[in-house]
């Protein structure tokens, strides 16, 4: 790769962190600390908030694998190009909504969306990038969507709603620079046809890709384990600032709590991705992640303000450097390498958003026991995720 090119593709990963951070993880992540606005206006309570956090998953469970299997046929480019807008606009409808229906009804086909474009970003550093960069590659993506996750928690209720004018204009807001996104991505230059690694141009078929993929059994354990993980992370995130506030902390404090989450798991990002590296061992340190994950969430359930932040600090530490550890043993499976990657990212995300669909709505229904205790049943599904990562098979391309 010439200089010309080898710079080049350090534009096209700080666009792809940066599509994570505002496609992807800044409108999904507004939404836990803009549910008790949200839930004011429109009446809604704990189960159904729980239920609108989690519907927003029912689409991705099809959307993850036809998205991933659309940006191995059409190239990672034109997917992201039309994802992106498609994300702002759908984004922006949640805004319109008026009561629980048109509010469940908008976050589903919101939910059709954002779930098909992470796929395509980390294919897009498969395809740039190889051998030891190619964690570290993950590793800034991966480091985009924890800021992104960061900053939607931060500034989404507490600054942005009070100085646009309510959780609507909010909404807007992130639509509209979605859009922005899909406009620098149709920009870009096509990957270069002389790299062993550029294989943007090879495509194919959504049925060949599909059966290739679904044969590997490493798919089904690595599906298994994010079924878990997946539902254990989505469920605590989306619970975390409402518990907050009823057990008496302020706003600003619940919706830094959120942030702190998403801060530690940023900064651990990229020296978790150069160790995944150093280390040749993706499973081992996705072991260890998850036991970290388990630790953090199984620790929420356990009254106290100081051992609150502990357990956020625990739990977030290894979620971000974790996804991009999963993305890059995935790439890194010699059935799959850059060609199938999409796909087989896809199919183990499916899992994760199943995990992800059922697990607030559940986890929200054992408040009425105890409010602590549904931190232990998503804790115990971070359990499911272990077992499902002790069994994969790691082997190289």
């Amino acid at each position: 790769m010439d200089s010309s090119l080898s710079k080049y593709r350090w534009y096209i990963l700080a666009l792809a962190a940066l599509t994570h951070s505002v496609v992807v993880a800044i409108p999904m992540m507004s939404m836990p600390v803009l549910f008790d606005e949200i839930s004011r206006e429109l009446g809604l309570d704990l189960v159904q908030i729980g239920w609108i956090w989690g519907i927003g998953f029912l689409t991705g469970i099809f959307t993850s694998l036809i998205g991933g299997a659309l940006g191995d046929r059409f190239g990672t480019k034109r997917t992201l190009i039309v994802g992106c807008f498609l994300a702002g606009i759908t984004g922006a409808l949640r805004g319109i909504s008026g009561n629980f229906i048109t509010l469940a009804a908008t976050a589903f086909i919101f939910g059709l969306v954002p779930p098909a474009i992470p796929m395509s970003v980390h294919k897009t550093c498969g395809i740039w990038f190889s051998g030891r960069r190619l964690g570290l590659a993950n590793g800034v993506v991966s480091m985009g969507m924890a800021l992104g996750f960061m900053l939607g928690s931060l500034l989404s209720a507490t600054v942005l709603s009070p100085m646009l004018g309510g959780w609507r204009q909010v909404l807007f807001l992130y639509g509209a620079l979605s859009i922005i996104m899909g406009v620098f991505w149709s920009f870009t230059r096509s990957a270069p046809q002389d790299e062993g690694t550029s294989r943007d141009q090879e495509t194919v078929t959504l049925s060949r890709g599909i059966s290739c993929v679904v044969r590997l059994r490493n798919m089904w354990l690595l599906g298994l384990a994010m079924f878990g993980v997946g539902g254990c992370i989505q469920g605590a995130l989306g619970y975390l600032p409402l518990y907050l506030r009823r057990i008496g902390w302020p706003e600003t404090s619940a919706d830094g709590a959120l942030a702190a989450f998403h801060a530690v798991s940023m900064i651990a990002t990229i020296p978790i991705a150069l160790l995944s590296d150093r280390l040749k061992s993706r499973k081992g340190i996705l072991m260890a992640a998850t036991i970290l994950i388990f630790s953090g969430v199984a620790l929420l359930s356990i009254p106290g303000g100081a051992l609150v932040w502990g357990a956020v600090i625990i739990a977030g530490f290894a979620r971000d450097g974790f996804m991009a550890i999963l993305m890059t043993l995935i790439i890194e499976l010699k059935e799959v390498g850059t060609l199938y990657a999409g796909t087989a990212i896809g199919l183990v995300l499916v899992f994760s958003r199943f995990g992800s669909l059922i697990s607030p709505p559940l986890g929200n229904s054992l408040a009425g026991i105890h409010l602590a205790l549904p931190f232990v049943f998503w804790a115990s599904l971070a359990l499911v995720g272990l077992v499902g990562f002790y069994f994969v098979k790691e082997k190289h391309s």
